[in-house]
């Protein structure tokens, strides 16, 4: 039996995706000085995680969501995995947590493989310190979340089909398939920035992907072309995406959003500010004055009987269907 050889790896600081779905009935019915104070206590702790305030080292970050699997994510890097989970808990305690759910959550580690020739050389302490690769791999293993607006994370896993497995292919082949993959990679850099993290062992998946850009096209741009490499055409597995926007904390009362699974109005002004539809003063019934030559439709109302009907005026419709 041939037992095949697994890259040679570095681990670094500990990483958790938290995606959060927020209750928006329960927040709605909510008193205004209970919503103050929920946002108030939710942005003194977004503030305090991406200050890193509890950890010597670290990053922390706040995106909205888009779609319907989630209203927040909030990712957590620091050394260890208590730091982490400390920061999950203390989520918890929050009143915010009483008006979400925890819909998705990633725990993984940042990671660098030895696949190319150069990184086993470091993995062997045959690299200085101050090189150029040894500053990209502690960049990988400490990483500092960017400024970029845009995020995409989701996970994956190499397949294991009897036809297809990953883990059954010599080290060489793997190696080669790698290369080819970061060459794709190299080609975004400066518009899309990465970080992979490993997670065999500790989730459902193998490895987290999370990338960062300005223009989210340039997303979509780079995956489609690596979906034509081997590496993934042939051995990759992948779960769902989520697609976000990045804003401070201090912007959370203003975290706007439409609940497109039951339609509840997400308020356009903030989480504590209220959402008025202007109503049209009630105007005397009026009867439609059939045009020249046309005769009024048999059981046709008019426009005021219409209104009467539907309980809405015209106006107020298009109103509420906005946004």
């Amino acid at each position: 039996m041939v037992r095949r050889e697994p890259p040679q790896t570095e681990e670094g600081w500990y990483a958790l995706h938290d995606l959060r779905t927020i209750e928006w009935a329960a927040w709605r019915d909510a008193p205004r000085r209970v919503r103050e104070r929920v946002v108030a206590e939710a942005t003194e702790f977004l503030q305090s995680a991406t200050a890193v305030e509890d950890a010597e080292a670290g990053d922390s970050a706040v995106f909205a969501v888009t779609g319907h699997k989630a209203d927040l994510l909030v990712v957590h890097l620091r050394p260890t995995h208590e730091a982490v989970e400390l920061l999950e808990r203390r989520f918890d305690r929050t009143e915010l947590a009483q008006f979400t759910e925890q819909t998705e959550s990633y725990v993984s580690v940042t990671e660098a493989s030895g696949y190319t020739e150069r990184a086993r050389e470091y993995f062997d302490g045959e690299i200085d310190d101050d090189s150029g690769l040894a500053q990209y791999i502690r960049s990988r293993l400490h990483p500092e979340i960017p400024d970029h607006e845009h995020v995409s994370f989701y996970p994956m896993s190499k397949r294991r089909r009897p036809d297809q497995n990953w883990y059954d292919l010599p080290f060489e082949e793997r190696a080669e398939h790698m290369a080819s993959h970061g060459d794709i990679g190299r080609d975004y850099a400066g518009e899309v920035q990465q970080m992979i993290t490993g997670s065999v062992g500790l989730d459902d998946w193998e490895w987290g992907v999370t990338l960062w850009a300005d223009d989210l096209t340039d997303i979509k741009d780079l995956l489609s072309e690596m979906r034509f490499d081997p590496s993934s055409s042939k051995f990759a597995d992948f779960g769902p995406f989520y697609v976000g926007r990045r804003f401070p904390p201090a912007d959370l009362d203003a975290f706007p959003r439409v609940n497109r699974r039951t339609r509840h109005w997400r308020p356009r002004y903030g989480l504590t500010h209220r959402r008025t539809v202007p109503r049209r003063r009630p105007t005397a019934r009026t009867e439609r004055t059939p045009a020249p030559g046309r005769r009024p439709t048999a059981g046709s109302k008019p426009a005021g009987d219409r209104r009467r009907a539907t309980g809405r005026t015209p106006s107020a419709s298009r109103t509420s269907s906005s946004g």
